[in-house]
């Protein structure tokens, strides 16, 4: 029998298409990863992310209105120190004047309404590059969490609305949740990196913060494999996002994006908290790379990739389009 049900009439056009369309994208969907350097009046592009620079406070702070203008409403936050401050303790994490506790303060002193997520992690501050304390030759676990309390409180003191750890310790939600409301901060969020992992996808963001692992005069992992995932993975991901939530994660996120869509979707029908996906520096710099060699249209791939993530399940998405894209809705 030929089809009485026929697919095509909803595509006739795109009046049609638009009626029936499952997934749409606004400029609320993103949040925009930002660097943060030291100094005034600093912008200075990252060769391999074209478009994305390390900003001073200053520049960052203009940065933002125009991202809240243009219907952004969150911002997660990175910074990059002077080589003279980072150690193998990580103690200029928490210091109330350090960076990034003067980056949140100047955000939410100019643009109160916008969310702000400071990454929790050690590795912009660690002499080796790791995302923890180095202790007989491995990243130790509950020093390090123990520190990143230390960090994340500091981050609600200077205004934070949610803190984001990216560094993938066993029982650190628990324990941010417990530092913080301890601390009077009970209604600063915690947007949890539960499934990040192990990826070359970061190489650009690395060079943004000077943070890969390096070497040392002392033994330490060549790389970041012993604490965040192994990519073979998919049950491992579904178990550390419902661990995050059980421990107190407000959101959890799942990162790169991606190549990880079937994560984001396993753990968005799961979980009952929102999910964020990181499109990260890697999968950027791709897109921007074969658009500039007239190998794929930027903007037409661009929209195409974060309405597949958002397809996929992500409440938020994390990247570095979210400008671009944000400028190209509003037309």
């Amino acid at each position: 029998m030929f089809p009485l049900q026929r697919g095509r009439r909803l595509r006739v056009n795109e009046s049609i298409r638009s009626l029936v369309r499952e997934t749409s994208l606004s400029p609320s969907d993103f949040m925009f990863p930002m660097f943060i350097a030291e100094g005034e009046n600093v912008k200075v592009e990252i060769p391999s992310m074209p478009g994305i620079f390390r900003r001073s406070i200053d520049l960052t702070v203009e940065e933002v209105k125009e991202l809240f203008d243009l219907g952004i409403r969150a911002v997660n936050i990175y910074v990059k120190v002077s080589e003279n401050l980072k150690d193998n303790t990580g103690k200029e994490a928490w210091n109330p004047d350090g960076l990034m506790q003067q980056a949140i303060r100047a955000i939410k002193a100019a643009c109160p309404e916008m969310i702000v997520m400071p990454d929790v992690a050690l590795d912009p501050y660690s002499i080796y590059g790791h995302d923890g304390i180095i202790t007989n030759g491995d990243v130790e676990n509950d020093s390090t969490v123990d520190a990143l309390v230390k960090m994340a409180v500091s981050h609600a003191e200077a205004g934070a609305d949610f803190v984001a750890p990216s560094d993938m310790m066993d029982g650190r939600v628990l324990r941010l949740r417990e530092g913080l409301d301890a601390a009077g901060f009970q209604n600063v969020g915690i947007m949890s990196y539960s499934a990040k992992y192990a990826s070359a996808f970061y190489g650009p963001f690395r060079d943004a913060l000077d943070s890969a692992p390096k070497e040392a005069d002392v033994v330490v992992p060549k790389d970041k494999k012993t604490y965040q995932m192994d990519y073979a993975n998919r049950i491992e991901a579904i178990k550390e996002a419902l661990s995050d939530v059980e421990e107190g994660a407000d959101m959890v996120m799942v990162k790169p994006g991606i190549a990880y869509l079937d994560i984001v979707r396993e753990i968005k029908n799961t979980v009952h908290v929102p999910v964020t996906v990181y499109q990260v520096s890697g999968e950027y710099a791709m897109i921007k790379a074969a658009s500039e060699r007239g190998w794929l249209d930027h903007d037409k791939i661009m929209m195409e990739q974060l309405m597949c993530i958002k397809r996929s399940g992500a409440n938020l998405i994390s990247t570095y389009f979210a400008k671009e894209a944000a400028i190209l809705l509003k037309k």
